[in-house]
């Protein structure tokens, strides 16, 4: 693409002007691998004291402009400093970033062409885009063709949607005359006792009440039970409430348990009940043959979510939703002003239909650049190798008897705690055995991450402190994997015998 002739937009009214664009572009690229680089000798986790990066700062905007270069100086002195490093290869924590450089590159050009996919009309590239590549991965997943797909930022998003849509199929009046005008009795929400809080702030958000959210009992792995989900209905509808939605896990937070979703979709169908399964995290691994079990029973959702973001790097934020009956969605969401009003309507999908959100980011760009760049043979590749890797630190943490895993190792997080050998831990606090070992865990896991060298993340499972292992940073190899191992058990050593290192 070439032009000639004035640069439009420059000047003291106008923009940066290309040159300099250009160079300082080009400034910032080279910045940027550098850190990637530099970032492999620094801590996983900020170092910073609370308000030193505040303090750091001028209390008003400046009254004159300043020259990149230096606003890139001070963002190096002053802001890097302050990051945590999600994309390095350390970071074992939560969920993996999904992070990748050429999905970085692309968030670049999405932002740089700044389309507002309101309308078909203010982006038809961002509009019909966002259909390609969502039926792209649809097609990966293995989920059904009549699921039409839309992106969220989060699945947090994507969960109020889903309730919004069921509420809407259940009693459309909601949307004229609010909850207080359909009648007596509640909507009811289910889900595990592991389920995502993001189920919890929805029903808040939609006005349900957080009283009428059930959180349903577990089996011994983790996972929803479908009985005493069955049960927590039927108690529902004998006392005169209506069961709105269930919804069900595919890697759960704490650890990335799954829901028997087929148990749990007979459930629904014989209860006219919705049926929403989150598989933020772990749906990504349904692009593996072997892996496509994980969701099983999900043909028979009404509604989907899985986050590219966590687990396919692609950079935050892109949710992928899916929904069989869509039409509920924009029904229950659309809502067109005169202003907005255009000639083409009947003949195209405008995404501002699709939610409570009027302007939308080009996110489907990043997502059809990472699965090009990649293709998803490279993806399975990368994903088998998060796979075994995982399973190979829950072998070591197996065989170690200073160590125990207390879930099963479905994906790639590593659910486990140290079990010093002998009364160490325990003579130097109260509360019995139980109480020392979660006392001696918090402690490894603080221990851990003062060292700077990697960052975990912990759970309570049954009263127990749990450390979680989560691997799925693109620039994770075994290498780091061993390495911490080495430090976890280093550290543990040193606790029980008071001599940490």
């Amino acid at each position: 693409m070439t032009r000639t002739g004035a640069d439009p937009g420059a000047g003291a009214h106008g923009d940066m002007p290309a040159s300099e664009f250009r160079e300082e572009g080009h400034r910032l690229v080279d910045w940027l691998a550098e850190y990637f680089r530099w970032s492999l000798d620094n801590p996983v986790l900020s170092r910073v004291k609370p308000g030193a990066i505040r303090a750091a700062l001028p209390p008003a905007a400046p009254e004159e402009g300043e020259p990149f270069e230096r606003i890139l100086a001070d963002f190096e002195r002053v802001l890097v400093p302050g990051l945590t490093q999600w994309n390095h290869p350390g970071y074992f924590a939560y969920f993996p970033c999904g992070f990748s450089s050429p999905g970085a590159l692309a968030d670049l050009l999405s932002t740089a062409v700044s389309q507002q996919a309101m309308l078909w009309r203010t982006s038809p590239a961002a509009t019909e885009l966002e259909d390609v590549v969502l039926a792209w991965l649809r097609r990966a997943l293995g989920l059904p063709e009549e699921f039409e797909g839309v992106i969220y930022d989060t699945a947090s998003t994507a969960v109020v949607h889903a309730l919004a849509t069921a509420r809407h199929a259940k009693a459309p009046e909601v949307r004229s005359l609010g909850l207080t005008g359909r009648g007596p009795g509640a909507f009811r929400v289910y889900c595990s006792e592991h389920a995502h809080s993001s189920v919890d702030k929805a029903v808040i958000v939609l006005g349900l009440g957080h009283d009428n959210l059930r959180r349903i009992a577990v089996d011994a792995e983790f996972r929803m039970r479908p009985d005493a989900l069955a049960q927590a209905i039927d108690e529902d509808l004998r006392a005169g409430h209506t069961p709105l939605a269930v919804v069900a896990t595919v890697g759960t937070t704490s650890v990335t348990s799954v829901d028997p979703v087929p148990a749990i979709a007979d459930v629904c169908a014989a209860r006219g009940t919705w049926l929403h399964v989150d598989a933020a995290y772990a749906g990504a691994a349904a692009v593996l043959p072997e892996c496509r079990s994980a969701l099983a029973g999900v043909e028979r959702a009404d509604s989907f979510v899985v986050n590219p973001h966590k687990w396919m790097f692609t950079p935050f934020d892109l949710s992928a939703f899916y929904c069989r009956r869509m039409d509920l969605l924009r029904a229950a969401f659309g809502l067109t002003p005169e202003y907005l009003k255009t000639s083409e309507t009947s003949e195209v999908r405008n995404l501002m239909d699709t939610g409570f959100q009027l302007g939308r980011r080009f996110r489907a760009l990043k997502l059809w650049v990472v699965l090009r760049y990649f293709g998803l043979e490279g993806i399975r590749e990368r994903l088998r190798e998060h796979l075994r890797l995982a399973r190979l630190f829950a072998g070591w943490v197996d065989e170690d008897p200073g160590f125990e895993r207390v879930a099963p190792v479905p994906f790639s997080v590593v659910c486990f705690r140290a079990r010093p050998q002998g009364a160490g831990a325990a003579a130097r606090s109260g509360g019995g055995e139980a109480g020392a070992l979660n006392d001696f865990n918090e402690r490894l896991l603080a221990a851990l991450n003062d060292s700077g060298e990697i960052f975990l993340s912990h759970t309570s499972l049954d009263g127990r402190y749990v450390l979680r292992f989560a691997i799925g940073n693109i620039r994770t190899t075994e290498v780091e994997v061993r390495g911490a191992w080495d430090r976890i058990r280093e550290l543990a050593r040193g606790l029980a015998e008071g001599t940490r290192p």
